[in-house]
């Protein structure tokens, strides 16, 4: 399962792109570099500084000195996300359609793989333009604890460097993978439309609203250690979150984030057979 990112920014120096995700270590010298602590030649700033969870359930990162902002995301099976916004959090970014280089190093290892960050325009993005870069991490690092490394991405002719991670200190959510994000027509879709065990009734008592907006600002705490006796997410197994609670059946559940609360109600709707009573879910 969703996703923790730590994300740091800067400059770096473009890396040499390679076609897919390659799985094999590479040498010493493509080692995942330290994230620079200087501002960046084109005067766009100082480090980044985190920001509150993003309306796909990522984190949001600040490029420069909050010039642009980005947030990345981890999905289930293993898929990584980033999409660029701007100065304006709520505002959709535009970048050159371009390649991202990316290191990838697992937690403990001083070592990367390298993976392709590859532009995926969404609805709307202009031609020769995109907002969203996509990559599929590592097949031997899909649940495991990495952090992310890009170089070298270049928005409006200045040049950032990004790095995240799929840990946080509010505890480790990396072994419990994010299912991936819907967009937001499908998410609207999905919530504000009843099918098996999800009710119109159902619709009404959540506010006709979707999870991305009633609980945009809302941070993630993600605890793989639960003790007997707590509340956990029906999805992740993880600890449960009574700021992220969700209306199915006429009852009550609650889970860890937004994307879990996605895809419970796809469940919900397409095999409500699986759908437990809220006291079921709890740590034993």
């Amino acid at each position: 399962m969703l996703r923790r990112l730590i994300l740091v920014t800067g400059v770096g120096a473009a890396g040499v792109l390679v076609p897919g995700c390659g799985s094999s270590t590479p040498p010493a010298a493509q080692t995942a570099p330290t994230p620079p602590t200087g501002k960046t030649p084109g005067g766009a700033g100082d480090e980044a500084h985190g920001h509150k969870p993003g309306a796909h359930g990522g984190t949001l990162v600040s490029l420069g000195r909050d010039s642009y902002h980005a947030e990345a995301v981890f999905e289930k099976g293993g898929t990584v996300r980033l999409y660029m916004l701007g100065k304006d959090e709520a505002r959709i970014q535009e970048v050159e359609v371009q390649d991202l280089t990316a290191y990838v190093t697992p937690d403990g290892a001083t070592e990367a793989d390298k993976m392709t960050l590859r532009a995926e325009p969404q609805p709307g993005d202009a031609k020769g333009k995109t907002s969203q870069f996509v990559a599929a991490l590592p097949k031997d690092l899909v649940g495991k604890k990495v952090q992310v490394t890009v170089n070298n991405i270049n928005v409006n002719g200045e040049r950032f460097r990004i790095a995240f991670s799929n840990a946080t200190a509010a505890g480790d959510h990396a072994g419990a993978e994010m299912p991936a994000k819907k967009g937001n027509d499908e998410e609207e879709k999905l919530f504000l439309s009843p099918g098996g065990a999800y009710t119109a009734a159902d619709i009404e008592a959540n506010g006709k609203t979707v999870p991305s907006v009633k609980f945009k600002g809302i941070r993630p705490a993600h605890d793989d250690n639960p003790k007997a006796g707590q509340k956990i997410c029906p999805i992740s197994k993880t600890l449960a979150n009574p700021k992220f609670t969700w209306v199915i059946g006429g009852k009550t559940y609650e889970f860890c984030c937004t994307p879990c609360i996605e895809e419970f109600v796809d469940k919900a709707k397409e095999k409500p057979g699986e759908i437990k009573d809220p006291k079921d879910y709890v740590k034993q």
